[in-house]
């Protein structure tokens, strides 16, 4: 053992020996956890006067930027607009996350735009800035090296340049093509040195391009969808009827014939909780649902085996349309608060059928 050989290399101890000689100084190692000191309470009243002071200095950042919807703005969202290829934002450090999210938001509105970070461009990445794209670049100071860097290549090839900055004498400025003043009276930091009210004003900005450039573009509810295929938003403007319906033999049907023995034979084998009474050629005649069911038990004067199901069917029950949004659908339930829905075509033919169940599976409601 080491212990042996440096602590008692003179005496002649066997394992077991050192063993309980380092007993002892393992249990001097074994000691109680000292209970943690509680932490020291902070001033609730002053941080609430913290929090209230960054809101009005941000708020009053943004309020300023009104007058700076100008003739400047007006030439960006035009050069923005004309762009035959795509806008490239860029910026370092908290203007580069700002930056992140300008282009995030110009894609999702119409406006096809992607993030390129200054410093990587230098190493590469200015092969993806190509002559049909327009430049964004943000940076407070106007100053920032990484942005300097790369704009003789940006100006050489004729790229438009759009400066967001908050110094409207900066290189990055003087050598736009549009400068979109971001200036802040100060940052909401008490230090002065976190980009605070600064990059707030910048990200209104961002959003307020994009927003003027989506409505000029007429974008619309069912294109912002198809940007948010996966999101609620898209499954509500562009999952159709005919997405989620039942078809052919899942379709709840019985003809005009049927007793409503057999009317509730079909409503359990199909489990929409209602069957579609048709006639020959598939056009609806009526509904019978659970609830007519119960009704008809609660009826002793109606016999299940023998009653024709047209005598208690409801006539011109609720319908919908295939080529309806399927959120179409969750408004028609709740409003005349039933809980199923028979799918007809032009001619009032059967196509589909769907329950509440079937909206939340594809998580419409």
């Amino acid at each position: 053992m080491l212990l042996k050989n440096s602590h008692f290399r003179n005496a002649d101890l066997s394992d077991a020996d050192v063993s309980i000689a380092f007993l002892p100084l393992m249990n001097a190692q074994i000691q109680p956890v000292a209970a943690k000191l509680a932490p020291t309470p902070i001033d609730g009243e002053a941080l609430r006067r913290s929090a209230l002071n960054v809101v009005t200095i941000e708020a009053q950042a943004i309020d300023a930027l009104k007058n700076r919807i100008d003739g400047n703005f007006m030439r960006a969202c035009q050069v923005m607009f004309d762009c035959a290829g795509r806008i490239v934002v860029s910026g370092m450090g908290k203007s580069g996350h700002i930056a992140r999210k300008i282009a995030a938001t110009l894609a999702s509105t119409g406006t096809p735009a992607f993030f390129v970070h200054p410093a990587e461009a230098s190493h590469g990445d200015l092969g993806m800035i190509t002559q049909k794209d327009v430049v964004l670049a943000l940076s407070n100071s106007g100053e920032t090296d990484e942005l300097l860097t790369i704009l003789p290549l940006i100006k050489r090839q004729g790229v438009p340049l759009i400066a967001m900055t908050g110094n409207a004498a900066s290189s990055l400025a003087r050598l736009s093509d549009v400068h979109l003043d971001v200036s802040v009276p100060e940052e909401a930091c008490p230090l002065g040195l976190a980009p605070t009210s600064s990059t707030t004003a910048a990200l209104v900005m961002g959003d307020a391009l994009a927003i003027a450039l989506l409505e000029a573009r007429g974008f619309t509810d069912e294109d912002f969808a198809r940007s948010h295929p996966a999101g609620t938003l898209g499954r509500r403007l562009l999952l159709h009827i005919g997405d989620v319906m039942h078809t052919g033999e899942a379709i709840p049907s019985v003809d005009t014939h049927a007793t409503l023995f057999e009317a509730v034979l079909e409503m359990t084998r199909k489990g929409l909780g209602m069957t579609a009474i048709t006639d020959p050629e598939g056009r609806l005649l009526g509904v019978f649902t659970d609830g007519d069911l119960r009704r008809a038990v609660d009826d002793g004067d109606i016999d299940l085996r023998t009653t024709p199901v047209v005598r208690l069917m409801t006539i011109n029950p609720k319908t919908i349309g295939p080529d309806k949004l399927a959120v179409e659908a969750a408004r028609v339930m709740e409003a005349h608060k039933i809980h199923a829905l028979l799918v007809v075509d032009s001619d009032r033919r059967v196509v589909g059928a769907l329950n509440i169940h079937d909206l939340l599976r594809a998580r419409v409601v």
